[in-house]
């Protein structure tokens, strides 16, 4: 159902144009979008929104391994007009590894816990947190709020090996190697104060490790690197 109120609308609108509803509901949403001005404003209002913060994403190359499985996969190495193509297709998938499956997955985690709260100006830092290698799937995200207090989200349900635990590491300065943040249960949100964080700066790294139960012997990760990324300075108008 389409709230009234016009935050929570504005809100709702918001989750459409992400992708984040079931069939339903942005049936129900593209109806309003269509009957009414006020929504279609809001929708613009989002679309801009989201546009500012993907242009601020660096570009990124894909590995020619990358570029060779989605040549392969669209069928594209015997097409005779592939070399044809070549130019036009590979500025067109730059675009879309780089505005498209990056900005999806940093503006769902920006902009999901800010919803409800479209009207106000904050500044915090972002991470997302991505699996090592070609692939970089995110997995978690990290929220720094303004004052402080840091949430780590979960995008995905990890299966962790009997007898095993993850760890959450950060690294500011490499002289001063990595400080322990806890342990994390698969699959859960965890929220620490800003006692705990410590100042956070652009560039800061942050990483889930594969542990024994317990958490590493050590002062430092012991077991391989699940996830890791390094924290944005998001601005949310």
């Amino acid at each position: 159902m389409i709230p009234h109120d016009p935050e929570e609308r504005r809100a709702l609108i918001g989750e459409y144009l992400l992708g984040l509803l079931d069939e339903p509901e942005a049936a129900e949403v593209r109806r309003l979008i269509e009957e009414d001005q006020d929504a279609a404003r809001m929708a613009l209002d989002w679309e801009r929104h989201f546009l500012d913060l993907s242009d601020r994403l660096p570009a990124q190359t894909p590995s020619p391994a990358t570029w060779a499985r989605i040549r392969q996969s669209l069928g594209l190495d015997d097409a005779p007009s592939a070399k044809v193509l070549s130019g036009w297709w590979n500025s067109l998938l730059t675009w879309r590894l780089s505005t498209a499956a990056l900005a999806l997955a940093l503006l769902v985690a920006v902009l999901l816990p800010l919803l409800r709260t479209p009207q106000i100006t904050t500044e915090r830092y972002t991470v997302v947190l991505q699996q090592p290698g070609e692939a970089a799937k995110p997995g978690w995200v990290i929220q720094i709020s303004s004052d402080g207090a840091l949430l780590l989200d979960p995008l995905i349900a990890d299966q962790i090996p009997e007898g095993r635990t993850l760890q959450f590491w950060t690294l500011i300065n490499p002289a001063d190697g990595p400080r322990s943040l806890g342990l994390v249960e698969a699959g859960q949100p965890l929220r620490l104060p800003a006692e705990q964080i410590g100042a956070v700066q652009a560039g800061q790294l942050f990483e889930l490790t594969l542990e024994p139960a317990g958490g590493s012997p050590y002062n430092r990760p012991s077991g391989p690197v699940q996830y890791i990324g390094r924290a944005v300075l998001a601005s949310v108008n």
